[in-house]
């Protein structure tokens, strides 16, 4: 099976987060999501607000311009880790497959 990656740009990175959601912290590197940019949107869920201590969190769209990046860290997770992300993110969020700057290929939340 091949190796599942991750990409935060936002609140996936918090160790609050991570050990909520996941039981762990993860290990990453700093990566960039080519093609997008980053925008912001309210968040009305109250466990992720509970678990982010955040009211708006970041939420990244495509950009007609290729020279756009975002700046994060790429994860490696396990199948039922990239399960727990799916049940953090809200619905405003849909996880999409792409290929990160260093080549990895890696999931990404998107607004939806």
């Amino acid at each position: 099976m091949s190796d599942i990656y991750l990409f935060s740009y936002g609140t996936l990175q918090f160790d609050e987060v991570q050990l909520a959601s996941f039981g762990r912290l993860l290990e990453g590197e700093e990566d960039f999501l080519v093609g997008f940019k980053n925008d912001k949107i309210e968040i009305t869920d109250p466990d992720v607000i509970a678990k982010s201590g955040e009211r708006f969190h970041p939420i990244v769209t495509q950009s007609d311009d290729i020279s756009d990046e975002v700046k994060g860290m790429v994860f490696k997770i396990t199948h039922q880790e990239l399960l727990a992300a799916d049940e953090y993110e809200v619905s405003d969020y849909k996880r999409v497959e792409t290929t990160l700057k260093s080549g990895k290929n890696a999931w990404v939340y998107i607004r939806a």
